[in-house]
């Protein structure tokens, strides 16, 4: 690894790194002269446009801190006959976005581009044609080393980057940043999969899951992004911290219309302000309600009871019941939504009233027949026949009316299970009803049964083993005719209806064609911590690949009894505050204020997960059911017993102390006075 001397190759890159960031600033500066004054023929184009330049103009911010490239290739010969700037020993350097010099030819080429790919999958067993790769290392945003592999250099032998490793353990404050720079093959082949497939990722604690489902949207924005402008992309979350840790990654890398939501975001039409037990929301997310919510919807037609006679004019025209019937039967042998069916009915009608008057020798047109679409007859009929229906209101019917649930339930819940749906005390009104999360996914799903959902180009869903076959729905109904890459691990399941195969969520979601990929190299997690929390794994996943971590850093591990009370918590945070990096204090839900309050007497700073550390307050304290897919340098673990014992069964409680065992990069300490789990010990 080299590093600065006098007249040495470095100062050559740093000179291309200052002649990069000035070009940046031009193309910026280019974009920020635009004169739109005469370009636009009204004002809502106008708008629009400058909108679009914004945007450009944000995309093109130079952010002093995040280096503008990490690495550099040479190639033997040009790079394919279709590249239009090959030439041979041509030379790219490799960034976060796109550089051109006044003259257009690159200077900082996108990693997202075909030319860049080699940077990630090249070896010596098969150098893609790449003479030299460079990796740059950085402090701040200085360039300050470079480390050169020569991939077509026999005597050279195969060694792991230091900057590299250095780059993966670097410490973090703040938000979740990209990992553009430490892409490794497995997860290069995850992130430029082709958009028309889905994709679902398993992976353990540390294997970069979740910053390979944001590289893939930025990458498939990259090189289909006049499709995906027009379908749009979406990002779902498990809460609204874990979005917040998020969402600086995909604007570093200069993508700033990608929508982030929870679950919870996209089914919202009404207020939920209440509460479901676990084995009731258990049986409203089970799949089978999405039958007994289609029969109870479908029980509002009934068969037209007589004949419709529409009168125009001086003339009667008369439908009689038994062709009523048979359009009836008809729209509701088509495969199409509720309310469609019930917008084609009069069509339909209006129709055979037609065929009467052509058989008159009338001439009827297209505006004949949507008048009599509109007749008032007509429209009394479809209203007897095809009633309109509130989603809300029929799932309010279906909780509270236990003769109309039973007749719809049917061979579908048991006596039991319908039972443990009905609220206790009925609600007047949907206003007034204290909906729980789970019927808000229950009115989602009545809502497509009665008109279509929108759907997206493409969804990441990430920490998805924690949703229900319902939620899975509520998601598959926003890519129905886009994609999705699906990410999360089967271990780290912490809700009482969680996965239990990717096979069978991929079916509730509609994607029952996406491939599974499997992420078992652990860049984060160091070795002592993810074996130590792996002992869980026979007890919480059976069968599933243990993390093998690849860490060189060994990292920092330890098991301290303390005694009862917070004092040994808080002094295991003060320790590790001395060191560089993040801090996190994970504890039982139940415990958080106790120690909020003793930190807060000790005089030591802390912040909630979702709110933004800073070099002064590095310390974040988080309740164990909000640490999943948060990272901090270090980890302060308080009572795993009490995190065990805060959920409603023991196989639940082992996995979100799974999760609270994996959230270090460098260092975990575990404190108790307890008694630690038996599968630990």
């Amino acid at each position: 690894m080299s590093t600065p001397g006098h007249d040495d190759p470095l100062s050559k890159e740093r000179s291309h790194l200052a002649a990069s960031r000035s070009a940046l600033r031009a193309m910026r500066e280019d974009v920020e002269s635009l004169d739109i004054t005469d370009v636009t023929a009204n004002w809502v184009n106008a708008a629009v446009l400058e909108s679009q330049i914004e945007q450009r103009i944000k995309a093109l911010a130079d952010l002093s801190e995040t280096p503008l490239f990490f690495g550099r290739l040479d190639y033997l010969h040009a790079p394919g006959a279709e590249q239009a700037e090959g030439g041979e020993g041509e030379r790219f350097y490799v960034g976060r976005r796109h550089v051109h010099d006044a003259d257009g030819d690159p200077m900082v080429i996108d990693w997202r581009a075909p030319v860049s790919q080699p940077f990630y999958r090249a070896s010596k067993k098969d150098p893609q044609d790449v003479s030299l790769r460079r990796r740059f290392g950085y402090t701040g945003g200085d360039l300050t080393a470079y480390e050169d592999e020569h991939l077509l250099d026999p005597a050279e032998a195969a060694t792991t980057s230091r900057l590299l490793q250095q780059e993966i353990e670097r410490p973090r404050v703040g938000p979740m940043r990209d990992i553009v720079a430490t892409i490794q093959p497995e997860q290069d082949e995850i992130v430029r999969a082709g958009l028309a497939g889905s994709v679902c990722v398993q992976g353990g604690p540390g294997t970069g899951k979740t910053a390979v489902g944001l590289h893939r949207v930025a990458y498939l924005l990259y090189a289909h992004r006049e499709r995906l402008a027009r379908t749009g992309t979406l990002v779902i979350g498990p809460n609204r911290s874990f979005l917040h840790y998020i969402e600086q990654v995909l604007p570093a890398l200069g993508e700033l219309t990608v929508r982030q939501a929870t679950v919870d975001d996209l089914v919202a039409q009404v207020e939920v302000r209440g509460t479901d037990g676990a084995a009731t929301a258990v049986i409203k997310g089970d799949a089978r309600m999405a039958e007994v919510l289609r029969r109870a919807l479908y029980s509002h037609v009934v068969p037209p009871a007589e004949g419709v006679v529409v009168v125009r004019g001086s003339r009667r025209w008369r439908v009689p019941v038994y062709e009523l019937e048979e359009i009836v039967r008809e729209l509701l042998a088509r495969d199409i939504r509720y309310g469609a069916a019930r917008e084609a009915l009069p069509q339909r009608i209006a129709h055979a009233v037609l065929v009467q008057m052509e058989r008159a020798g009338e001439a009827p047109d297209d505006r004949v027949q949507n008048a009599v679409a509109r007749n008032a007859a007509v429209k009394a009929l479809v209203k007897s026949v095809w009633p309109q229906v509130d989603p809300a209101k029929l799932v309010l019917r279906l909780l509270t009316d236990a003769d109309f649930l039973a007749e719809h339930a049917e061979g579908v819940l048991t006596g039991d299970e319908q039972k443990a749906v009905l609220w206790v005390k009925p609600a007047r009104s949907v206003k007034s009803a204290r909906w729980s999360p789970a019927d808000a996914v229950l009115i989602d799903e009545a809502t497509d049964l009665i008109e279509r959902t929108h759907s997206l180009g493409h969804v990441v869903l990430d920490e998805a083993q924690d949703l229900s076959p319902m939620q899975y729905r509520a998601v598959g109904r926003r890519c129905t005719t886009g994609s999705a890459t699906v990410l999360g691990d089967l271990a780290q399941g912490t809700t009482p209806w969680a996965t239990r195969s990717w096979e069978e969520a991929l079916g509730h979601l509609g994607k029952g064609e996406a491939v599974v990929e499997e992420l078992t190299a652990g860049f984060r997690v160091p070795t002592d911590v993810i074996a130590y929390a792996s002992r869980l794994l026979p007890h919480i996943a059976p069968g599933l690949t243990p993390v093998a971590s690849i860490r060189e850093n060994p990292g920092f591990f330890d098991i301290r009894t303390a005694d009862a009370g917070p004092a040994g918590v808080v002094a295991a945070c003060r320790e590790l505050l001395e060191r560089e990096g993040s801090v996190g204090l994970i504890a039982a839900d139940a415990r958080v204020p106790e120690l909020a309050a003793a930190l807060a007497a000790a005089g030591i700073g802390h912040v909630g997960p979702g709110e933004e550390t800073t070099h002064a307050t590095r310390l974040t304290l988080v309740p164990a059911s909000l640490a999943k897919g948060l990272e901090y340098d270090y980890v302060v673990l308080d009572e795993p017993q009490a995190v065990v014992d805060g959920e409603p069964d023991e196989r639940t409680g082992l996995r979100r102390l799974y999760v609270a065992l994996t959230r270090a990069v460098s260092g975990l300490v575990v404190t108790h006075a307890a008694g630690l789990p038996r599968q630990l010990t």
